[in-house]
Parts: structure tokens; C-alpha cells; sequence
């Protein structure tokens, strides 16, 4: 045995030749790609259809690193019990009773351990049920798979990443795409440079049925988002409960969606979209935006209402002075709470300053102009949604007509596409709160309020 355990040395940053020497896997072109990136990078994440072969790698992954590392740890986590025992711990008995290290290694229902150390050098099942269960598990050489991350929730993600503290540890993502929010959609968005990541498409496996894929784009259709998610391994354009989708979003970014230049000279308004908080995680952003062309967001924190009276006053000056042909400046200020005390600042720095700005006080709480909404909140954001569904739907025909231009910031594109909302019983559409935004585990959404703003376009103005 000993000489087996030498003999594994080789296999330390091979993990391809030890699936293929060892547990006789023939690996595809991205299992091979995968395997290679865990020896190379601490944390890897990879999106999928269905089918392509993840739970066979999952499995050869975790006997690879047990046995090529001394007195190592591997924390195998799943959000359901049946996913992980029945699934992904079946696969992993599978491939360890037909392989050559079959003898170095004991499974049972729940670990799998070395012989002769099974209280240091194992791997355990735990499901993602609980922070707790990911917590107290530290060695030198740790693995983290986590199996279906997308459905794993964050206070449970962030326990995991707590534990990567070891100079070898590493983590392991791998799932359909289903959320567009969360850990694992961060991982290829705005985390994408702490993770080295991968997307496999159904259609390009040799291990998946081409008549289910046939079928799943017959019954729901092929850009549909359960065929993006099944088939494609991309998340789906936006949450069926969202009030506004991923798509329409991403293509208001994409450097191909431009206001024409010309349209942006010609315009005469510079419009400043406020959004206020005082302390704590939340963030004051300032929007300026020209025409229909958003420019980047000044965001700050923990900053007082003199602050950022003079953080907007100052945003203004700049803007104006890059467009000279600009004459005046709408200011839209988030009047509820502390923003009261920002629109009453500006208002001073204004009057003394004899400056050809208007402050707008905008109460998101108050009754909304249009009874299809519950408040000027939700009627603000359903501005926001028009357009962006406006623009997407003139790309789609063909057309050059450009109705909004928005900087590509995760933070505002994570923001937008995730808000839930409701019909009312009086048929009006209610956003999700910020409190219960936050129950779910995500931040206020600072940004894009701030941007619902500077796309205002109040009847009344406030000198």
C-alpha cells in the first residue's frame, strides 16, 4: 500500500491522467479542461446542460484528490439529501470499487477515508442545509464540491468560502444555471475573476439523448428559458418572477447599443439621478445621464447629507462642463428618510450659487401618475422596463433606434434583473420591498433606484 501511495505522488497536479490511468474515465474535451483548471486554481465553476457527464467528474475528482494528497479533506455538498447520497455518493462507489487505489480507500454511506486514518484523511457528504454543517473543517489540503450550486444558498456559500484558508484548498462549483442571482451566478459575473469558469452545452455531448433535446425545444422552444437552462447551460433571461429580465438589461450594456453622438450633443438637460443612504452596507449613488445615454455611477459610503449634497453639486459641475452645449441640470433626489436633508442642502448650494440647477424631490412611497402601478416607486421602475424592452424589441426587428444606453456595471445589472414583484388584489403591480429583498440575501438595490431616477421625467419641478 505504501508503494502505492508513492506511486500516486505523479498524479499531485495530474488529475486527467490519474481519471484515465487509475479509474479507466474517458474523459470529454471539457471534463479534461476542468480537471486540468482544479490542479492549476483554487476555485472553479462550471454551468451545464443536462447529462453531459458533471457527477462522474464530481466523483473522480474527489477519489483523485483523497488519494494524491496527504492527510487531505473533501467536503462534498448538495442542497438535497437525494442529490447527494443517491446521486453523486452512488457515482463515487461506482468509480472507486473498479479502480487501482480500490484498496487505499473505504466507502460507506456517508465518508470515504483512507484506510488506517479515517479521523484525518476522508471525505464527507454534508448537505447544504445549514452554515453550520460547512464550518470547523480546515487542513492543508481541502476540496469543496459543491454539486447543484445554483440552488445552495449564500449564507451557506459564504460559510464555505469561510473555510478556504489552507494554502491547497479549493472549491468546486458545478450545476444547471437555474438562479440569475446568488454565489454561483455571481462566479461568471461580476466574481468571474476570482473563479476560472466553464459552460457546457447539452448539444455538443455525446453522453446526452438528441431526441430529449429535440423535445424540450419542440414543447418549450428553443430560446426558451427552460431550454437556455436544460440544454444550453446559460441562467435563464431573468427570474419568472422578476419585474424586469437579464436580457433586456445586458443588451442595454453591450457596446453595440450606442445613442447615436450627434443626439447626445444636441441635448440641452443634464439629468442627475440621486439615490440616498447614510450608513451602514447601503450605498448613496449619484446616475448622471445625457439624452438616453447613462453614464457611470458615482457610488459612496457612509457619507452625510452635506457630503453628498456636495458629491452631486460637484457631479453636475463636471458634466456641464463636458457638455457645453448643456444648460441646465434636473436633480431627482430619493426624498424619503435622509434624502429629505440632501434636497434641502442642494437646494441652499443652488440659491447661493445663483446655479441653473432644479432639485426634484422624488417620494418612491407616494401614489404613482399611472393606476397600473401601486406607487411612484414600482412606476419608476416600469419606466426603466419599457424602455429597455423597447430597445431590445427594436434590436430584435432590425432597427438602429437606440432608446437607452446603460454603463456595464454587474452591480446595477444584478439589481435590475432580480427584483421580484406582484399584482396587487386591485390589479397593480407591487415591487418586492427592500426588507424582503434583503431576507433573501441580497443588498439594497442603491444603483438601480439611482437610475429609475435619472431616467425620471417629472411634470413638476422644484427650484
Amino acid at each position: 500500500m505504501e508503494d502505492l501511495i508513492d506511486a500516486l505522488e505523479v498524479y499531485y497536479d495530474d488529475p486527467v491522467a490519474f481519471l484515465e490511468d487509475m479509474l479507466k474515465m474517458e474523459c470529454d474535451d471539457w471534463q479534461e479542461e476542468v480537471a486540468a483548471d482544479i490542479s492549476e486554481h483554487s476555485k472553479v465553476a462550471v454551468k451545464s446542460g443536462q447529462g453531459v457527464g458533471k457527477t462522474a467528474l464530481e466523483a473522480g475528482l474527489i477519489i483523485w484528490f483523497l488519494a494524491c494528497r496527504p492527510y487531505s479533506k473533501v467536503i462534498a455538498t448538495a442542497p438535497t439529501m437525494q442529490q447527494l447520497y443517491d446521486v453523486l455518493w452512488a457515482e463515487i462507489a461506482k468509480w472507486l470499487d473498479c479502480s487501482k487505489v480500490k484498496n487505499l480507500l473505504a466507502w460507506t454511506k456517508t465518508k470515504v477515508y483512507m484506510i488506517g486514518d479515517s479521523e484525518r484523511w476522508f471525505a464527507t457528504a454534508k448537505t447544504a442545509t445549514k452554515p453550520e454543517n460547512m464550518q470547523g473543517f480546515h487542513e492543508d489540503h481541502m476540496l469543496i464540491v459543491v454539486d447543484e450550486a445554483s440552488g445552495v444558498a449564500d449564507p451557506i456559500m459564504e460559510a464555505i468560502l469561510g473555510t478556504l484558508t489552507g494554502f491547497d484548498n479549493k472549491l468546486l462549483l458545478m450545476g444547471n444555471p437555474n438562479r440569475i442571482d446568488g454565489v454561483f451566478y455571481d462566479a461568471f459575473n461580476k466574481d468571474r475573476d476570482k473563479f476560472k469558469t466553464h459552460t457546457v452545452s447539452s448539444r455538443n455531448s455525446k453522453r446526452t439523448s438528441k431526441d430529449n433535446i429535440e423535445m424540450l425545444e419542440s414543447k418549450y422552444g428553443k430560446d426558451s428559458d427552460v431550454c437556455r437552462v436544460r440544454i444550453d447551460g446559460q441562467f435563464p433571461k431573468g427570474a419568472l418572477d422578476s419585474f424586469i429580465s437579464l436580457e433586456t438589461v445586458e443588451l442595454a450594456c453591450d457596446k453595440n447599443n450606442q445613442i447615436r453622438q450627434s443626439d447626445i450633443d444636441a441635448a440641452k438637460t443634464l439629468h442627475i439621478g440621486v439615490d440616498v443612504a447614510r450608513f451602514g452596507d447601503d450605498k448613496t449613488v449619484i446616475t448622471p445621464r445625457v439624452c438616453a445615454k447613462v453614464f457611470e455611477f458615482k457610488k459612496f459610503t457612509k457619507k452625510d447629507t452635506m457630503e453628498t449634497a456636495g458629491n452631486v453639486i460637484a457631479c453636475c459641475k463636471e458634466y456641464m462642463k463636458r457638455f457645453p452645449d448643456v444648460k441646465s441640470c434636473m436633480i431627482k433626489v430619493d426624498d424619503s428618510g435622509v434624502g429629505g436633508g440632501v434636497t434641502d442642502r442642494l437646494k441652499e448650494v443652488i440659491r447661493d450659487e445663483k446655479l441653473p440647477y432644479m432639485v426634484i424631490p422624488v417620494n418612491n412611497g407616494s401614489a404613482a401618475t399611472d393606476e397600473y402601478y401601486f406607487n411612484l416607486g414600482a412606476q419608476l421602475w416600469g419606466h426603466v422596463k419599457e424602455l429597455l424592452e423597447s430597445n431590445f424589441s427594436n434590436k430584435m426587428q432590425g432597427k438602429n433606434d437606440v432608446q437607452i444606453e446603460l454603463p456595464n456595471d454587474e452591480e446595477m445589472i444584478k439589481q435590475l434583473s432580480i427584483r421580484k414583484y406582484h399584482m396587487t388584489s386591485k390589479g397593480k403591480i407591487q415591487l418586492e420591498s427592500k426588507d424582503d429583498m434583503k431576507k433573501r440575501g441580497l443588498g439594497s438595490p442603491d444603483t438601480a433606484d439611482s437610475l429609475a431616477l435619472a431616467l425620471h421625467e417629472p411634470t413638476t419641478w422644484l427650484y
